[in-house]
């Protein structure tokens, strides 16, 4: 409809232009024109074509506009607007000035089309400058806008609530983590683990009583660190009897990430699609991969099983064998990596001292 609107708008303009044309031709070129009306006919219908002509170029630009405007993302639209109002509102403000000049009659034309160039230049300026700045734009007018948007659209998410396990607590990455700032969004503690931390720390082994201990310590000091971020909820359900089954009904409940490295809690919960972040699986994952060629600097810490073998450890606890590396019991040297080998109970590294290398 709009479409047809446009193309008509353009034909009846063309039409009345063309048809009224002859009226503006000097008296003596009417004199000489037999017709006057058959002129008017055919100017009006020349007119028609060109308004057919120019209406269709029209209508083809502003659907063209059209889609480029709703390709745009929202914040580039919303900064050009603000480019574009800015540019104008600076260009007004330079060229009142201009319109208190006294100026002769016969240059009067030269006010208004500088106002319309001058205009049209703040203008282009305004939304040049927003297209490339145009986030900082929008975060000096509304410091939260830009955020609140791609939330609303979608292109950003907020971070998801972290449910921490008791076995995560006590075993203290967590707040390694958190420093480093890996772990965002909030971290949510239940009151039925605190429960089951405290019954730890309190048994009579003192293996349990010291983990227990330390959990809450550890607890403690992210509290302390991060008071906004660390929170103790009152849930709980009476009618579920195990810990574990109580945090993935929380988790189901809050639409949260359980945060855990218990494995046999992990494979529970994404049974049931529960989102699970299991330390464990982070650790592996950063482990440095060394390939045969690489230098590692080791201590030598015990012997290996074969003769000549000498054994030590990466930061990670994975076990570098190294050939002839008994004379080196004790000592920190180089040894360059000759294979490695993944067995059932973790991954295991062959290498040779660095000197042996170079010298064979």
């Amino acid at each position: 409809m709009l479409d047809a609107l446009i193309v008509f708008s353009f034909i009846l303009a063309g039409t009345g232009i063309g048809f009224y044309a002859p009226d503006l031709l000097p008296a003596d070129t009417l004199r000489q024109v037999s017709s006057l009306e058959g002129l008017s006919s055919v100017t009006g219908g020349f007119g028609a074509l060109i308004g057919t002509a120019l209406g269709l170029v029209v209508q083809t630009s502003y659907r063209r506009l059209e889609k480029q405007i709703r390709e745009l993302p929202p914040d580039r639209l919303l900064s050009r607007a603000a480019g574009l109002v800015l540019g104008l509102l600076i260009a007004n403000l330079m060229l009142a000035p201009l319109f208190l000049l006294p100026i002769p009659a016969e240059f009067g034309f030269i006010k208004p089309l500088t106002a319309v160039m001058g205009s049209v230049l703040f203008a282009v300026s305004g939304m040049n400058l927003a297209d490339t700045h145009g986030r900082s734009l929008l975060r000096l007018i509304s410091p939260n806008s830009m955020e609140s948007m791609l939330l609303a659209e979608g292109t950003l998410k907020p971070s998801k609530t972290k449910v921490v396990d008791t076995s995560c607590i006590i075993d203290g990455r967590i707040q390694g983590l958190m420093e480093t700032g890996f772990l965002e969004g909030q971290v949510l503690v239940p009151q039925f683990v605190l429960q089951e931390l405290q019954q730890v720390a309190d048994a009579s082994n003192d293996q349990k009583r010291t983990r227990g201990r330390r959990g809450l310590d550890v607890l403690n000091r992210i509290r302390e660190s991060y008071p906004n971020r660390v929170v103790i909820s009152a849930a709980d359900y009476e009618d579920i009897p195990t810990v574990d089954a109580k945090l993935v009904k929380l988790a189901q409940e809050l639409n949260a990430m359980l945060l855990t490295n218990d494995y046999n809690l992990n494979k529970v919960a994404s049974f049931q699609e529960v989102e699970v972040l299991n330390i464990n699986d982070l650790s592996q994952a950063i482990r440095p991969s060394y390939l045969p060629g690489d230098d590692i600097e080791l201590k030598i810490l015990k012997e290996g099983k074969e003769p000549q073998q000498g054994v030590g450890y990466l930061n990670d606890g994975t076990m570098v064998v190294v050939e002839e590396g008994r004379d080196y019991i004790g000592d920190e040297i180089d040894v360059v990596v000759t294979g490695s080998l993944q067995t059932s109970a973790g991954r295991m590294i062959f290498a040779r001292p660095k000197e042996s290398v170079m010298t064979s």
